[in-house]
C-alpha cells in the first residue's frame, strides 16, 4: 500500500500542530491560575468589631493576601445564618457542602460528645489560661475525635469575645434569682445542664431565633459574651447583665476534610498557616473589645451586675465529676486544663 502526500494538506497539518502547541501553555497557565473558592459561615451579625465571625474573616483574608497563596484562594463570607442554623451548617461542613465555619466549640458536641468537655461550667479561669492549656495538649484529643467522628478539622482556635454571662429581664445576683427564668442556651446538653445547675430553666434554642424569642417573651434571657450582645442588639429586649462568667468558650475554626483533601500539600500548608495567624489576631482583638462592649451596654441602658460568682460556681462543680464518670476519655483533657489554672 502506498501513500500520496499532499503538500497543501501537510502544510495545513503542520500549522495546526504548531498552533495547538502554542495554545497549550496558555491553557495550562489558565488552569494553574484557577482560584479555589471557599465558603465561610457564621451565625453572628456582620459586625467588623464585635462579631467574631466577621473579625476572623477579615483577618483570614488579610493573612491570605500577605502570604504565598495570594490570588489563589478566595473566601466568601456568609454571616447572620445565611447558610442555615448552626446545627445545619456544621453538618454541611461534615459533608463538604460548606468549607469553613467559625463558631464556638459547643455546636460540635452535637456530632462528637467529647467536644462538650469545653462546655463544662467554670472549667477555664480565663482565656489566656485556655491558650496555655491548649498549647500543653488539651486541644489535641478533641481535634482528633472530631476529625475521626465527623470528618471536620479544627485548624485554629480563637476566643469568643468575652466570657459567657447571663442577660435577663430582671436582676440576677444569686442562683435563687435565676429560678424559673427561661434562659436560652446553646442546643447542647452540657451547657444546658450547666445553666440548669445554676438555677435557670435552661431553654435550648438556635442562635437565629434568640431575638424574636426575647421579644415575644418566650425567653426571659440568654447567656453570651458582651460583644455578641452588642452586635446582635439583644440589649434591646433585656436590660440586666449578670457577670456569671460561667464559661470561657473557645472559638473554633472548622474546616471540611473534603475541602482539605482537594488541596495540594503546599496549599494546605499555606492555608492552615494563614488560618492560625488569623486566629491569633482574632484572640488579641477579642480581649480588647470585651471591655468596650461592656461600656456600650451600660450606655444603652443595661445594668451590669457583679453577681455572686462563687455561689454559681459551687452549684455547678458536680457537673464535671458526672461528665468524667460518663466519659472517662474526658479526664486527661480536664486534668491538663486544671494543671494550667494555677
Amino acid at each position: 500500500m502506498s501513500f500520496v502526500i499532499n503538500r497543501r494538506a501537510l502544510l495545513r497539518s503542520s500549522f495546526a500542530l504548531t498552533a495547538s502547541g502554542l495554545a497549550a501553555p496558555a491553557l495550562i497557565g489558565r488552569a494553574e491560575a484557577a482560584v479555589l473558592k471557599l465558603k465561610l459561615s457564621s451565625s453572628q451579625a456582620n459586625d467588623p468589631k464585635f462579631a467574631n465571625g466577621r473579625v476572623y474573616y477579615d483577618n483570614l483574608v488579610k493573612q491570605i493576601a500577605a502570604g504565598p497563596l495570594a490570588g489563589q484562594i478566595e473566601v466568601a463570607f456568609f454571616p447572620d445564618n445565611q447558610l442555615g442554623q448552626e446545627i445545619d451548617v456544621i453538618n454541611s461542613v461534615k459533608l463538604g457542602v460548606i468549607d469553613l465555619m467559625v463558631s464556638g466549640s459547643s455546636i460540635a458536641a452535637n456530632l462528637v460528645p467529647l467536644v462538650g468537655t469545653y462546655d463544662l461550667g467554670y472549667l477555664f479561669s480565663s482565656f489566656p489560661q485556655q491558650t496555655k492549656a491548649f498549647d500543653a495538649g488539651a486541644a489535641t484529643p478533641i481535634e482528633q475525635a472530631l476529625l475521626k467522628g465527623s470528618n471536620i478539622r479544627i485548624i485554629a482556635w480563637a476566643y469568643n469575645f468575652g466570657a459567657r454571662s447571663v442577660l435577663a429581664r430582671k436582676a440576677v445576683n444569686t442562683p435563687e434569682d435565676l429560678a424559673g427564668l427561661k434562659i436560652r442556651t446553646l442546643p447542647n446538653p452540657v451547657i444546658t445542664e450547666c445553666l440548669r445547675l445554676m438555677g435557670a430553666a435552661a431553654t435550648p434554642m438556635a442562635f437565629g431565633e434568640i431575638y424574636t424569642g426575647l421579644q415575644a417573651g418566650v425567653l426571659d434571657g440568654m447567656e453570651h459574651d458582651p460583644p455578641t450582645i452588642v452586635a446582635s442588639k439583644f440589649y434591646e429586649t433585656a436590660k440586666f447583665y449578670s457577670l456569671t462568667q460561667h464559661n470561657f468558650s473557645p472559638l473554633a475554626i472548622y474546616f471540611s476534610e473534603a475541602t482539605f483533601n482537594r488541596m495540594s500539600a503546599s496549599m494546605r500548608e499555606g492555608f492552615i498557616d494563614a488560618a492560625k495567624k488569623a486566629a491569633a489576631d482574632t484572640r488579641t482583638h477579642g480581649l480588647d473589645v470585651e471591655k468596650e462592649a461592656l461600656s456600650q451596654l451600660k450606655d444603652k441602658g443595661v445594668t451590669v451586675i457583679d453577681c455572686d460568682r462563687e455561689a454559681f460556681r459551687k452549684r455547678v462543680l458536680p457537673q464535671t465529676d458526672a461528665f468524667v464518670k460518663a466519659r472517662p476519655d474526658a479526664k486527661p483533657v480536664i486534668d491538663l486544663i486544671r494543671a494550667t489554672s494555677a
